[in-house]
Formats: C-alpha cells, sequence, structure tokens
C-alpha cells in the first residue's frame, strides 16, 4: 500500500479518518450482568469495607500471578507509599528511579519520606536503564531503595535490576501500575523485587473504578500492608505506626473480580492489535511502537509511537496535531518527565538525563482499547503513513511549524 493509494491526510483537506472522533480510550464492562449480581450482593450485605469481596479479589489475584500474597489498596501511589514506608525509607534519603515514569512513582517516595533521584531509560523500550541506576546507586549517600517502572506494560530487565539492588544492599520496588497481566520470560509481573503495586484505574485493562494492588512474595510485608491500610490500626485502636486511610472499597473489590475475568484474553487481544499496527506501518522512516522484548509479554496499556523527527519529518507534538485533523486523540506518556516537573525542580536534576529528554520529546500515545477491532486500529496506522508520506507539506504549514 502507498501513500498515494491512502490519499491526503485531513491535515491538507483529506477526509478524516474518524470524522466523528476516535478517543484515546474507552472503558466497557465485560460482564455487566454479573457486576450488577456482585454489587447486589455487597449492598444486601451492609457491609462496605473490611469484607470477604476484598479477601476474594486478593486470593483470585494471587492465583493469576502465582504469587502467595495479594494486598487490595485504595489506588496505586497509596500501595507504593506503604511499601516504601514499610521498608524503610525515610530521612531523606535517596530512592533511584525512572525520570521517565508518571509522577506518582516519585511522589510516593516522596511522601514515605525519601528524595527521588532520576536515572535514565533504555533506548530500546524506555525502561529504566539498569546500568545508570546502578551508577547513580554507587553515587547516592545511603540510598534508601531501587525503583522501576513497567513502562506501558512493558516488563523490565528484571534480573538485571535486581542484581543491581541487592548489589547496594536496597530493596527493589516496582510501580507495576501498567502491568497487570504482563510477564517477563513466562513469569508473570508481580513476582519481582520485594513488592509490585498495581493499578486498577480506569485507564488500565483491569479495572476496579478505582484501586490497586501489591503483590509480594514476602509474608511479613503483606501483614504490615493490610495494617498500614488501615491506619496502622491492628484492630484495637491502639496504632502501631502511622498508616493511611488505603482500604479498597467492597464495591471497588466487586469491580475488580468482574476485570479479572478474561484478563489473558484481552491482553493477548491488545497485543494482536499493537501486532497489527506494527505491520500497517513496518519500514516507516522515523517511527517504531514501544514493544518488548522478544518472549515477553505486554498489557500494552498504552500503544506508544517513538518519532524521530528527523527521519520522520514531524514532531511527535506535529503527529499529534496532524492526527487530531484525523479525528485521533493522542497524548504525551510521558511528556515532561519527572525530573523536568516543576514538582522536582528543587531536586536540581532537569539537565542530567540527555536521553530520557530526547525520548520523553519523541513520544505519542495513540487510542487502544480492550474492546476496539482491527480495522480501527488499521485506519489509525493508514492516518499515520499518510501523514508521513506528506510530512514535507504538512511540517510547511504555520500550524505545524516549530
Amino acid at each position: 500500500m502507498t501513500t498515494t493509494d491512502l490519499g491526503l491526510p485531513a491535515a491538507l483537506g483529506g477526509e478524516p479518518a474518524f470524522p466523528d472522533g476516535l478517543p484515546l480510550t474507552r472503558v466497557r464492562v465485560p460482564d455487566r450482568e454479573g457486576l450488577l449480581e456482585r454489587l447486589g450482593a455487597v449492598l444486601d450485605s451492609g457491609m462496605l469495607t473490611n469484607g470477604p469481596t476484598v479477601r476474594e479479589l486478593e486470593e483470585r489475584a494471587a492465583e493469576l500471578l502465582d504469587v502467595p500474597h495479594v494486598v487490595a489498596v485504595s489506588n496505586c501511589t497509596a500501595g507504593l507509599m506503604l511499601v516504601l514506608q514499610a521498608a524503610g525509607v525515610g530521612g531523606n534519603r535517596p530512592v533511584v528511579m525512572p525520570g521517565f515514569t508518571f509522577s506518582a512513582t516519585a511522589h510516593a517516595a516522596h511522601w514515605a519520606g525519601g528524595t527521588p533521584v532520576f536515572a535514565e531509560a533504555r533506548e530500546q523500550d524506555i525502561t529504566l536503564d539498569p546500568t545508570d541506576a546502578e551508577a547513580r546507586l554507587k553515587a547516592a549517600d545511603r540510598p534508601a531503595a531501587l525503583m522501576a517502572t513497567h513502562v506501558y506494560g512493558t516488563p523490565c530487565q528484571v534480573e538485571e535490576l535486581q542484581r543491581v539492588a541487592d548489589a547496594a544492599g536496597v530493596p527493589l520496588v516496582y510501580d507495576a501500575a501498567h502491568g497487570l497481566g504482563s510477564s517477563r520470560r513466562g513469569v508473570p509481573v508481580g513476582n519481582f523485587g520485594l513488592a509490585e503495586v498495581f493499578s486498577m484505574s480506569p485507564t488500565k485493562v483491569a479495572v476496579a473504578g478505582e484501586g490497586g494492588l501489591v503483590a509480594t512474595r514476602d509474608g511479613a510485608l503483606a501483614a504490615t500492608l493490610r495494617t498500614a491500610r488501615d491506619y496502622g490500626n491492628p484492630g484495637d485502636y491502639d496504632t502501631l505506626f502511622p498508616g493511611l486511610n488505603a482500604r479498597m472499597s467492597e464495591l471497588h473489590a466487586a469491580v475488580g473480580l468482574t476485570w479479572l475475568a478474561g484478563l489473558p484474553e484481552r491482553v493477548a487481544h491488545r497485543g494482536a492489535l499493537v501486532a497489527e499496527f506494527a505491520a500497517v506501518t513496518a519500514g516507516l522512516p522515523g517511527l517504531r511502537p514501544a514493544l518488548p522484548e522478544a518472549g515477553d509479554v505486554s498489557t500494552f496499556k498504552d500503544l506508544t509511537l517513538i518519532v524521530d523527527p528527523e527521519l520522520f519529518g514531524l514532531s511527535a507534538e506535529a503527529l499529534g496535531r496532524a492526527l487530531k485533523a484525523e479525528g485521533v486523540d493522542t497524548r504525551r506518556y510521558f511528556h515532561p518527565p519527572v525530573q523536568r516537573q516543576r514538582a522536582y525542580a528543587h531536586l536540581g536534576q532537569a539537565e542530567d538525563l540527555p536521553l530520557t529528554d530526547r525520548l520523553a520529546g519523541s513520544v505519542l500515545t495513540v487510542p487502544l482499547w480492550s474492546h476496539m477491532e482491527a480495522p480501527a486500529v488499521r485506519r489509525v496506522a493508514e492516518a499515520v503513513v499518510r501523514i508521513q508520506g506528506a510530512a514535507d507539506r504538512v511540517a510547511a504549514l504555520p500550524e505545524y511549524a516549530g
């Protein structure tokens, strides 16, 4: 298929690929009747927290992940905060983490009493670079922890990161917000480090409305987290430590159970859609999807493109504008990277990560839903091909300059 066959991009007066618009994501409950039945049972029980539905969600998730302990929490950020607190992060000690991540990774370390120290991303998949993380741990004064993020659901280099953490004598904690359903070399994400914390917010592949899950193989940590999520109250109101109100409600757990069912099939479907997109855009200069290593499975929470403006002919930002003309919604996950965000300007690390800066400036996320169908993905991919084929003319338009 040639760009001539596809016609003009909408930016140049062609017909938009999606005249009615294509949003970045849409949530569809997989079993509405089953969910309503579960919600009715919760309401009939009169117990909205600390009940059997949360325990069932924890048990089902533990079976799915093949881990001994899963603790449900109100959200992923709270789960990360409590894990880091339990791991002894505090006293403003350094916590090494990627700059290319969602800000909640750094927020959790800050609220637990640590100081974020940002490290570079890998060129291949934009996950944390173990070599750079190791160097920053060695340079840090009394580092408290190493954090890594399975970006877009792409599993990190878990083996090398564990070696780095062990050599530094620090716990390894994963922000696995995107990773519920991912696997590394056949092992489900959730089995690595001291703990891995998942999100079940509406943009994720498994949804609870709002909520999170902490997976760990450490029984003592799991017990601590169960107390920590309830203010640090062991049951007699004589709190053991300053915990949080981070309980997941029974209603959210009911939603989460509905979404856990069929999760592997949804992940496989998303992977097939990404493969479809990659096939249509194969060979396009200056464009590649962010993909996991061969043998790994990603949830593809996001379908993110890495755009080389010199080769593609347009920057990621300009491609986003051209896709908007096609009716396609896009986002820049994660731009700016955390080390350049105003919340962390006081750390003075904004200029420290040139590779992360380049990659963050090159990313563009396009729509991907669990119930999306292949023709829609092909139309998005064809719109990208059409835009690239006319990149010089699009770039010459005043609104695309710069």
